[in-house]
């Protein structure tokens, strides 16, 4: 998606009439970031300076916005996104040893991405899945029941996208 393609009007729709030009702009700007982060995997520095050139925006308030929602990122992500869910149910049947153990299959560390971009390690509060404690999500799918043996079923998804 190119910033020059943005159109208020066409994101905003029907309530294009009753919003002033600034809030039209910003009312698009979560809209952007979704699109802009579909196509990069994160939210690029200089794409957000164009947007922030093409809204009129200043480009404090692009960040601010952006940095205030978790999902939106400002560094490039793996291809494949890996959550160990350290929630209660999980972290008593071991999630911090299935951590450790992809910690040190791929040599990064939580909140880093692998040098070949293959993958971005991460933690997350809950999955939802508490009965397959401990559980590991690997893009959409959630792999349960992991002990760090098991880690390796983890590995071979992620070598395999």
């Amino acid at each position: 998606m190119k910033v020059e393609e943005i159109n208020a009007d066409e994101i905003i729709g029907n309530v294009r009439d009753v919003l002033t030009e600034t809030q039209k702009k910003r009312g698009i700007l979560i809209h952007a970031f979704q699109k802009i982060q579909k196509e990069y995997n994160y939210l690029p520095e200089d794409v957000l300076n164009s947007l922030s050139k093409k809204l009129d925006i200043p480009l404090s308030e692009v960040y601010s916005t952006a940095s205030f929602y978790k999902h939106f990122y400002f560094k490039p992500r793996g291809r494949n996104i890996v959550c160990v869910c350290v929630g209660t149910a999980c972290h008593v049947r071991g999630a911090s040893k299935v951590l450790e153990q992809i910690e040190d299959s791929f040599g990064i560390k939580e909140g880093e991405t692998a040098e070949d971009m293959s993958l971005t390690l991460e933690t997350v509060g809950c999955v939802g899945c508490c009965g397959l404690a401990p559980v590991v999500t690997v893009n959409e799918d959630v792999v349960g029941d992991l002990n760090p043996k098991k880690v390796k079923s983890i590995i071979k998804m992620v070598e395999g996208k």
